[in-house]
């Protein structure tokens, strides 16, 4: 399925991982991996109650135990000047009022709003002296009512004027509800759906981890983390530090999945005791930290209608959502629900009008943030499934069906009903590519093959776009000539497992057309580079632009150099593999030679690239599953796809980033939610004993992975389309599409309220017995 690229864009060829040899040979650099003589270990106590008020903290033993150097509370914060994390969610209720959301401390001080929210930390020699230490402070708490879900009635239209916590903290409305009314009423047919989305967790194979220092009459805050600047700018500001006071280093990090962005309360006290006791402070969350208080993704519920006519067409859509944001409601948390996922709920068919009402609520949990897809899975799956509902309702082939309502490449640029404008798509074609590599045609001999082996197997496929490029379509560079001809790139974006660097390396190379070991990548310095970071798949769509930019810009500087040094005019220069020659003589200077002429010995430029607008990668996933009638198994059988994905730098990456992805999404549709109890807010899936990871056996053939690169994003410069957050947003509407044509095979409704992810055996096996009853 490959295709050629339009020369406007260039080509490349997948350059190995140069992250891999260290991490394999155990050399990588985590934060938990750097030591200082001096580091003190920190440990927190977190509240056992979901809502409680604090009123009294006695940390006398605490303090007198061996090894404790200081216990801080929230109190000792506010008394050193330390400002809380404000008041984030500064959206507008229905009434046009702000909802009274309260700044939150770094540290609780006289209210615990959800379990797990820290009020005290122990600062002792090792870490099992502050755990031993932190044991013994007593904490006097006075019980609250808690809130730990949205209201049972979330979608009645009079909740909107409820005072917190059952009103809503957040809410938007989209598109013109009398033409979508008027639409509904004249329409053929209306599909309904009611669509749980389970609150996740990002489960990265390293927690988060912080360590802080003094240096000189500067901070240094050492962290897990996909956004180093962001981190900088909150710690000045909660501190109280002028700016550039503070630097942050990013080494290695074990995943992110979007968890890692911003920064926790945990890091600022962390930062905090560094800079008033004058020594390197460290904290390592252990797993059931990360479960308790790192930002949660998903957990919204949604009400969706579509209208059709007799023959397919879509006439409109209804969505109402309905999002847990947590106790403390960020921007990114509500903005994901209620601003960003509505961006591709028409997904990438033609829908002339639509009705949307979003709206988040505060509850006595750990509040959500970005994960992986960040409000596109929702709404992908909303749609998807409403696309089979109405194949099942209307007797139309629910390929047809898409077909009949696809946007057509010549109505691109397109403008969605939110009006976010498509750039480029062939959505027909990659769905046609998709279902041959399939084998669509043969389902229904397979179908019987595991019939005879008494199994029912289902078909599902998901046609989907999403919207890539963060919060920023800007990332700034420093490229850097050596004095012995090699380069240096210093970026803001992060590495966290996915091959940045690599690509990184690669375009650059490409530019100076140098070996990959004269290129070196240094990223998450805030002394060499700030930038928005990685988040919203834009590492390479607008870091990696800004990457070949720097670069090209640095060699043109360069060749404008050598031909003062030679004498020559630029343009009478050629260059190849670090020589510039004078054309039709011998005359040449290596690019080492010109660098090491200048003043400071290197050639620099620093460079700001901004996209145009954001990326809209899309893909047709179609999934085979079998069910096994006697226990409720789900297998996935086959996998296929094919993805646009404009220009690929790195066939290896890119291809690693989708099945990953896919994996996450399969994850979501069979077996992984966050669970709270309902009365006491307390946690129920808080370990890896309880919490459910997907496992390889789930898949019982491969990934079948294709690339179309035949339509190149027009917004960036490279050509590229963010693919980090693709194969999520896909895999799980493909999956559980297969289980519903599984199941609606033999006489069983997939549109019935209970059906709803995750598919668990226990799930699966509960709707066959229902049927049988």
């Amino acid at each position: 399925m490959m295709h050629d690229i339009p020369e406007r864009f260039g080509r490349s060829d997948s350059l190995a991982r140069v992250e891999d040899q260290d991490l394999l040979l155990g050399k990588g650099q985590f934060v938990d991996d750097l030591h200082r003589s001096d580091e003190l270990h920190l440990v927190f106590l977190r509240s056992p109650y979901a809502h409680a008020k604090i009123r009294a903290i006695d940390c006398t033993a605490a303090k007198a135990s061996e090894g404790v150097v200081a216990v801080i509370t929230g109190a000792d914060l506010a008394s050193l000047g330390v400002n809380p994390m404000p008041a984030q969610a500064a959206f507008k209720r229905a009434d046009g009022s702000l909802a009274p959301v309260a700044p939150r401390p770094i540290l609780a001080t006289d209210t615990v709003r959800f379990v797990g929210e820290p009020l005290a930390a122990v600062i002792a020699q090792t870490k099992s002296q502050a755990l031993l230490a932190s044991e013994s402070i007593v904490v006097d708490f006075d019980p609250l009512e808690v809130c730990a879900d949205m209201p049972d009635d979330v979608f009645e239209a009079s909740l909107s004027a409820e005072p917190l916590p059952r009103g809503p903290v957040a809410e938007t409305r989209f598109g013109d509800a009398a033409a979508t009314e008027a639409a509904f009423q004249k329409s053929a047919h209306v599909v309904q759906l009611r669509l749980d989305h389970r609150r996740l967790a990002a489960v990265t194979i390293e927690p988060r981890t912080s360590r802080a220092y003094p240096e000189g009459d500067r901070l240094i805050i050492e962290l897990s983390s996909q956004m180093p600047t962001a981190v900088r700018d909150m710690a000045q500001s909660i501190l109280g530090l002028p700016p550039n006071t503070v630097r942050v280093r990013i080494f290695d990090v074990g995943g992110g999945f979007g968890m890692k962005t911003g920064v926790y309360a945990e890091d600022l006290v962390v930062a905090c005791a560094a800079k008033h006791l004058k020594r390197t402070i460290r904290w390592t969350a252990d797993r059931s930290e990360d479960f308790l208080a790192s930002l949660h993704g998903r957990g919204v519920r949604t009400q969706a209608a579509l209208a059709l006519d007799a023959q397919g067409k879509i006439l409109g859509l209804k969505v109402h959502g309905a999002a847990n944001l947590g106790a403390y409601p960020t921007i990114a948390g509500a903005a994901i629900q209620i601003m960003i996922g509505p961006r591709v709920q028409t997904g990438v068919y033609d829908i002339p009008t639509v009705d949307f009402r979003y709206q988040g609520f505060m509850t006595h949990t750990a509040p959500t943030g970005p994960y992986r897809g960040a409000g596109r899975p929702e709404a992908i799956l909303t749609i998807e499934r409403l696309m089979d509902e109405a194949a099942r309702v209307t007797g139309i082939d629910r390929l047809e069906l898409r077909r009949r309502n696809f946007i057509r490449p010549d109505q691109m640029p397109y403008k969605n009903p939110m009006a976010q404008v498509y750039d480029s798509g062939k959505f027909e074609s990659v769905m046609n590519q998709a279902v041959a590599q399939a084998d669509w045609a043969g389902f229904e001999k397979r179908a019987q093959e595991s019939a005879a082996q008494g199994l029912w197997r289902g078909l599902g496929t998901a046609t989907f776009l999403e919207w890539t490029g963060g919060g920023s379509l800007s990332e700034t560079v420093r490229v850097v000539v050596q004095g012995d001809g090699s380069v240096e790139l210093h970026s803001a974006v992060a590495g966290m497992g996915q091959g940045i660097r690599t690509s990184l390396v690669q375009l650059v190379k490409e530019v100076f057309d140098l070996p990959p070991e004269k290129i070196k990548v240094v990223l998450g310095d805030t002394d060499l580079a700030n930038g928005y970071g990685s988040a919203g798949s834009r590492s390479l769509f607008t870091g990696g632009s800004a990457a070949s930019d720097g670069a090209t810009q640095a060699l043109e500087k360069a060749k404008q150099l050598a031909g003062q040094a030679m004498e020559v005019s630029p343009n009478d220069i050629v260059y190849s593999q670090g020589v510039f020659t004078v054309a039709g003589t011998d005359i040449k200077k290596t690019l080492a030679e010109v660098a090491q002429a200048q003043a400071d010995h290197c050639i620099t430029i620093d460079s700001t690239t901004t996209a145009e607008a954001a990326s809209w990668p899309n893909a047709c996933h179609i999934c085979e599953a079998t069910i096994d009638p006697a226990t409720g198994v789900v297998r996935i059988e086959a996998y296929s796809s094919v993805n646009d994905v404009g220009r690929v730098v790195n066939e290896t990456i890119v291809l690693g980033q989708l099945d990953g992805g896919a994996m996450q999404g399969i994850g979501q549709a069979l077996c992984e939610q966050m669970v709270y109890d309902p009365e006491s807010g307390q946690l129920l899936t808080g370990s890896l004993m309880d919490y459910t990871l997907p496992r390889a056996d789930f898949m019982h053939g491969e990934f079948k992975t294709a690339l179309d690169q035949s339509t190149p994003c027009l917004t960036n410069l490279l050509g590229v389309k963010g693919v980090g957050e693709l194969g999520t947003i896909g895999a799980t509407p493909a999956l559980v599409n297969a289980i519903a044509d599984a199941l609606a095979r033999h006489g069983i409704d997939p549109s019935q309220p209970d059906f709803q992810v995750p598919f668990t055996p226990y799930k699966v096996w509960s709707l066959l017995q229902s049927k049988r009853a």
